[in-house]
């Protein structure tokens, strides 16, 4: 596992050295008045780099440029070519060629690492027999990710964990990796979930002086599993999951911030129990959450009544 961790690290920088180059290439759009970004969300989809790759071939015509769309692109043809009329000039069409060849070469890099860390994989033994249990079908189509390896990683980390990380909403394929790389897999290392968050430094740190708590906070840290954990957590923020109710309810409450740290423990936890005991996570959904915290609000009211010598009693709704 320490091998393939390095190979994994080391696959990042290649990706955060190769979004320097994609960032130099909108520069030298920019500088020539080619607002490509304005009509394409991504400039290194399929749309983006056939026309990049015919400007630095020598082509300037906007119209021929924009038949390079992509019959998925939302943007017409008619937009796509009113944002190619620019001014090429040379230097900047010499910056985009070289920040292009770059771009091109952490391709290959990345490339060449994924099919070492492939090979990692294969020598791993499986832990589940794939024949008798199969992999689960994943939860919902999401779309590709330019980042992701072109094999099957989600099987190869199904195999080595004996169970279906990706099943829990906010994390995917690299999300997992990125933690098991720096986790392993066997959660007996913590004895509870408590020393698993602890390490994460995603569960509150007490400052205690004379028995009393004097501050409470989580501590800075650049572990990378926690980082893996609160990515997912702001994926999730928008969803109807249990968890994407859970963290507007912590924003609601405490804020961004907070919300994010509280969502990725849960997360964390969830990730936890999962592997440690290799069992199947099933979202109970957005609805049954908000019904169960109900409950729970009333349950506490109820309790506090009762102390104060009260009974809680339900308003009755009028009928019209």
């Amino acid at each position: 596992m320490c091998a393939l961790r390095a190979y994994i690290r080391h696959r990042d920088n290649l990706i955060r050295y190769r979004s320097a180059h994609i960032q130099h290439m909108h520069k030298a759009l920019q500088l020539m008045n080619v607002q490509l970004t304005n009509v394409l969300s991504d400039i290194t989809g399929r749309t983006g780099m056939r026309i990049i790759r015919d400007i630095v071939a020598g082509t300037r015509d906007p119209v021929k440029l924009a038949q390079h769309r992509d019959p998925r692109c939302h943007s017409s043809q008619t937009e796509i070519a009113k944002a190619l009329t620019g001014n090429y000039r040379a230097e900047h069409l010499f910056a985009l060629q070289q920040a292009l060849e770059l771009y091109d070469f952490y391709n290959h890099q990345i490339r060449l690492c994924d099919a070492e860390i492939e090979q990692k994989y294969t020598a791993f033994k499986p832990v589940v027999d794939v024949a008798a249990k199969p992999l689960p079908l994943a939860k919902k189509k999401q779309r590709r990710s330019g980042n992701a390896p072109e094999f099957d990683l989600r099987s190869y980390l199904y195999q080595i964990t004996g169970v279906d990380l990706t099943q829990i909403d906010g994390l995917d394929a690299l999300g997992v990796q990125k933690i098991i790389t720096e986790t392993g897999v066997d959660m007996n290392c913590w004895p509870t979930v408590k020393h698993f968050t602890s390490w994460l430094t995603l569960a509150p740190h007490n400052d205690i002086s004379g028995g009393k708590i004097l501050k409470s906070r989580t501590l800075k840290s650049k572990n990378r599993a926690a980082q893996a954990f609160r990515m997912a957590a702001q994926s999730v923020s928008r969803s109807d999951s249990a968890l994407g109710a859970f963290y507007r309810r912590m924003r609601a409450k405490h804020g961004g911030p907070k919300a994010i740290t509280a969502t990725a423990h849960k997360i964390a936890r969830i990730f936890y129990h999962l592997l440690k005991y290799k069992e199947e996570y099933h979202d109970p959904g957005q609805v049954y959450y908000e019904q169960k915290y109900r409950e729970r609000v009333i349950r506490n009211l109820k309790r506090r009544a009762k102390d104060m010598g009260m009974d809680l009693v339900p308003q009755l709704q009028s009928v019209s």
